[in-house]
Order: C-alpha cells, then sequence, then structure tokens
C-alpha cells in the first residue's frame, strides 16, 4: 500500500511517500480501515520531531485523524461489518493513518454520520474528544456557567460548539481570521488575542462574576495571566504543556486546574457523533490535501495560521 512514512526524527522533509509498505492485517478485536480522508494534528508534528518523547520509534507512519471504510474484521468483532463507514481517533503509535490502510481496535471505532464527508468526519475525532473530556469530563461544565475559551483551532472551535450546546456563554479568544466562524459557532463574544486576553470580555459578559471554566489550547504563559478572569471555584483545564509553578493565586480561589491528556473512548465519540447529527457540531476545514503533500501539510500548520484542520486524502 502507500504510506507517508519516517525513519528519523526531524524537519518535515523525513516525511517520505512509499509504494510498498505492506498492508497490515486485522487481529481479534480490530477492523481493518481503507482510508479515505486523514487529518493533521498538532500531535503529528510533535511526534515527527521527538518522537521517542512518546515511547515511538522509527520508521512511522503519522496519522490519528481516520475516516474510512471498513474492509475487515478481526474475531471477535461484532459491531462493525464490511461497507460501513466509519471515523475515529486510534491510539498514539507508529502505525498511523497517513496511508491507504489502517488497523485499529473495533472499540475505538464509530460509525460516521451519514451527512459528512469523509474529509469533514476525519477532522473530529482527535479535537472533538479532547474538547469534550475538557470541558464536559474535567471541567463538568454546567447550563448557565461562564466560558472563556484561549485558542480558537482545531480544539478550540469544537470547544466552543460543544460549550454552546451545553448551554453556557462563551468568549473565545483567537485569530481575527477565524471571528465569523468563530461566532457562527456559538461564541457570545470573539476577542482578538493581539489586542487582548478576554479578562474584560468574560467579566463583562458575567456581569464580573468570572468565569467558571477557563480551557487552554495556547500554552505558554496564557493561563497563568487568565487568573484575574476566573470566578470563586471556577475550574481551568489546559491541553498544552505543564502547567506546574505558575497558580498559587489560583489557590486563594479554590480553583480547580486539570492538565489533560485526552483519552480514546468510542462511546464518547458516539456523543460527539449525536451532536453532529442534531446541527450542534460540525467541522471547520482549512484545507483538503492529497497524502504526497504531508510535508507541506505539516510546514503550514508550523507557520501558524491555519484555520481549521488539514486533511490529507489517500
Amino acid at each position: 500500500m502507500r504510506a507517508v512514512v519516517f525513519d528519523s526524527f526531524g524537519s518535515p522533509d523525513v516525511l517520505s511517500l512509499r509504494e510498498d509498505v505492506p498492508t497490515p492485517e486485522p487481529g481479534p478485536g480490530q477492523v481493518l480501515v481503507r482510508v479515505h480522508a486523514a487529518a493533521v494534528n498538532p500531535v503529528d508534528t510533535k511526534i515527527r520531531q521527538h518522537g521517542d518523547q512518546y515511547g515511538i520509534q522509527p520508521p512511522v507512519i503519522l496519522g490519528y485523524d481516520v475516516s474510512g471504510v471498513v474492509e475487515g474484521v478481526g474475531e471477535g468483532v461484532e459491531d462493525l461489518v464490511e461497507g460501513d463507514e466509519v471515523f475515529y481517533t486510534p491510539e498514539l503509535n507508529a502505525r498511523g493513518a497517513y496511508a491507504e490502510y489502517h488497523v485499529a481496535d473495533a472499540g475505538l471505532v464509530v460509525v460516521k454520520p451519514a451527512d459528512l464527508s469523509h474529509e469533514e468526519a476525519a477532522a473530529i475525532p482527535l479535537a472533538a474528544c479532547t474538547a469534550w473530556q475538557a470541558l464536559i469530563d474535567r471541567a463538568g461544565l454546567e447550563l448557565g456557567e461562564h466560558v472563556l475559551i484561549h485558542g480558537g483551532g482545531g480544539v478550540g472551535h469544537f470547544a466552543v460548539q460543544i460549550a454552546h450546546a451545553a448551554g453556557a456563554r462563551v468568549v473565545v479568544v483567537g485569530n481575527p481570521e477565524m471571528e465569523d466562524a468563530l461566532l457562527d459557532c456559538g461564541a457570545d463574544l470573539f476577542v482578538d488575542y493581539h489586542e487582548a486576553d478576554g479578562t474584560s470580555a468574560i467579566l463583562d459578559l458575567s456581569c464580573d462574576l468570572g468565569a467558571d471554566v477557563i480551557l487552554d489550547t495556547v500554552g505558554g504563559e496564557t493561563l497563568a495571566n487568565s487568573i484575574d478572569a476566573l470566578a470563586p471555584n471556577g475550574r481551568m483545564v489546559t491541553i498544552v504543556g505543564d502547567a506546574t509553578g505558575h497558580f498559587g493565586a489560583a489557590y486563594q480561589k479554590n480553583a480547580a486546574l486539570f492538565p489533560l491528556m485526552m483519552q480514546r473512548d468510542g462511546g464518547m465519540l458516539d456523543r460527539i457523533a449525536a451532536l453532529v447529527e442534531t446541527g450542534d457540531l460540525e467541522p471547520i476545514i482549512d484545507s483538503v490535501l492529497p497524502l504526497a503533500e504531508a510535508a507541506e501539510a505539516h510546514r503550514q500548520l508550523e507557520r501558524g495560521g491555519v484555520q481549521g484542520k488539514i486533511i490529507l486524502t489517500p
């Protein structure tokens, strides 16, 4: 099969399209999927540069967002059959989905919403599951609460939609080029990250009560600089970096801070699929590129300014 492979960590130039990669076979409890689309995520670029920190060693095929069609099932698989159109986010390992075929544990694989194209479906699982776990599972977001979201990209634009669907009021701080899209996603207020950090906006929206939940998808000093925006007993969630050492002031507000590493869960993806089917959640796609341009996709992502997800199509 054709797949994008690299044999050493480094720049996007290490990514190479190969024609003779062995097609995987599904084992017990697994399915073989013909990949129709695979999304590019920031974690892909991190593994490409420093995969050893994730316990991954070359040769590596990246790709942790997949949409495709089941072409084979292993022993014990009962809920999926050949011909099912599916989407999922596989475990982080050396056998990702920048390829024509991919094998995954059946428990992670979910039937794709019929109204979504494969490109749209591939844009959803990893980022939307991360946003769900951050806001719903970790922060326990409730109806009527106020949310400040830093970053309106892959995870951020799903977080806006999930918070809106949960009945929260939302301020999102992001790239001005994404303003209209994020307001359409359900944000009550948009803040240009070049001009402000969202503190004044969330205080105005909440009548000076502050944010019940703050979600950081950006990193650096973002959360530390947002403590003034936090309501008493508020919750802070970060999906980037090590938050240790900056948050003494947050303790005075009895705040809870949750570092988050997304865990795969087919049942959760089913709930996200339900939001898609009710029209409460949809992906934003920046561009669709052929698999042979995986290196260019990584360059675009690392340059910044990507609006939504980049999709690769074998």
